[in-house]
């Protein structure tokens, strides 16, 4: 009976096994981050209350039904490829010209999900990240 019932729940304890792996690897395809957009894609500050633009990042998934709005996302100032403080851009996408800023400006943002993956804003700027980017065109008086 004892070898019974021991074969019984190793039996048990494969199958779940098995579906946990197969459910696992179904669902992960479709929650694939694939590509962003950002919206606004060019915005001029002064038609923005105080100068501050929203930018807000859309997520694609492989699922094609599959969007996030906002898509979490990291955000940067770059101009000419380089990170740039001319420009201040808030955790939550809000970008805001600094008072010497002059010109068009790029906000670029990127998915921070991957964990094998780090870029930092020089790598995303420079356009050197191997992660999911988006960027937008932000100009300043």
């Amino acid at each position: 009976m004892e070898k019974v019932r021991f074969m019984l729940s190793f039996f048990v304890l494969v199958l779940a096994g098995s579906l946990a792996a197969l459910s696992c690897g179904s669902s992960r395809g479709q929650s694939q981050l694939q590509a962003m957009s950002l919206n606004p894609a060019a915005a001029d500050a002064k038609n923005y209350p105080g100068g501050q633009v929203q930018f807000t990042a859309t997520g694609y998934y492989i699922n094609p039904t599959h969007t996030v709005t906002p898509q979490s996302a990291i955000w940067a100032a770059c101009q000419n490829g380089s990170p740039t403080n001319d420009v201040s851009v808030t955790s939550s996408g809000v970008a805001q010209c600094g008072a010497n800023a002059s010109g068009d400006y790029s906000i670029d943002a990127w998915y921070w999900g991957f964990s094998h993956v780090t870029c930092d804003a020089i790598a995303v700027c420079g356009g050197r990240c191997s992660q999911v980017t988006a960027s937008a065109q932000l100009t300043c008086p």
